[in-house]
């Protein structure tokens, strides 16, 4: 019972840092937080008093996919069904993709670069508007989309090593190694955000730089793997408060060396990526002055979508792709 019990919670595990939650809980928050400090002084204000919003709520779309059918498709992109690099047979606009695949097509290999351009317009017309509440939720959210385009795997139809007996490689790369590394290894002084003259073509560039990377995440772990016993992959550790079985801290190491410092490099670009388009919203926008919006506190529209939300993810199961399929 006890061994069943530990194998259960094992596949809970991967569950919750695979699929449930694409860079993890501590790598989404930290890629927002550390976005906000890449922005200049007439934005900074705005956003340092309201950091904390902005890393909470950045896991708010992986929630989401416990509650809207629809939210799945937003967060990855199955490039290897579209051939080889450099992939000449998707377009990049979505009215091309869609007369060429059909939009229920497109939708079951995911939209995710699509959706952030959609987002950046919304941000926009929020900065526009200056209304504050959804710059706030609409930063949260593209945020969360954009860090999910540069996960290798967010770009592989092998997205957990399904195919390739690796399953539970995808928390593995995106949440075990950047809580192991992170805050302690990981150099996230960028610079500022630039100016995107094309938003859509630099997320295209993104995933292209996602997919041709997927190859080695797996390629790399599977190596491994084949030369060490079970014993040496897997480890007893405290997580949460729970003694849990999970990729052993010494494999870990292993893993993230073999890598050569690819986690850190996809969050630095990460972090870059979510500030350019914050700031390239806001200038589209006319740079409306943010100094006298303040700190916000939610409103009950807000906070009745945040208990929406966590209701769904502690009560529900995950509508589309989970660390089953």
């Amino acid at each position: 019972m006890r061994r069943t019990s530990t194998a259960l919670m094992f596949v809970i595990l991967l569950c919750i840092t695979t699929n449930g939650f694409t860079w993890g809980f501590f790598g989404h928050k930290h890629i927002n937080y550390h976005a906000v400090f890449l922005l200049p002084p007439e934005m900074t204000s705005f956003y340092k008093q309201n950091i904390q919003y902005l890393a909470d709520h950045a896991v708010d779309p992986d929630k989401r996919r416990y509650a809207v059918l629809e939210e799945g498709p937003r967060h990855y992109i199955d490039m290897d069904h579209y051939g080889n690099a450099p992939y000449d047979a998707l377009p990049k606009k979505w009215n091309d993709a869609v007369e060429k695949y059909s939009e229920d097509s497109l939708a079951a290999h995911g939209i995710a670069p699509w959706w952030i351009i959609i987002m950046q317009q919304r941000l926009k017309k929020a900065f526009a508007e200056k209304n504050a509440a959804n710059i706030l939720k609409l930063s949260a959210d593209i945020g969360h989309y954009i860090a999910d385009v540069h996960v290798p795997l967010h770009a592989s139809s092998n997205h957990n090593g399904q195919k390739t007996d690796q399953v539970g490689i995808h928390g593995f790369w995106e949440s075990r190694l950047p809580e192991l590394y992170a805050q302690t290894q990981y150099d996230l002084l960028i610079g500022k955000a630039q100016y995107l003259s094309n938003p859509l073509d630099y997320i295209w560039e993104r995933v292209y730089e996602s997919a041709a990377a997927s190859d080695s995440v797996l390629k790399i772990e599977k190596s491994l793997a084949a030369s060490l016993s079970s014993d040496q992959r897997f480890a007893f550790e405290e997580r949460n408060g729970r003694v849990l079985k999970q990729y052993a801290s010494s494999y870990s190491l292993l893993y993230h060396t073999k890598l050569n410092g690819m986690v850190e490099r996809r969050m630095r670009s990460s972090i870059f990526s979510v500030a350019s388009f914050w700031y390239t919203a806001w200038v589209e926008a006319g740079q409306p002055d943010l100094r006298g919006l303040g700190k916000i506190e939610p409103t009950a529209e807000m906070l009745q979508n945040i208990e929406s939300l966590q209701s769904a993810w502690l009560g529900g199961k995950i509508i589309g792709r989970s660390c089953a399929n």
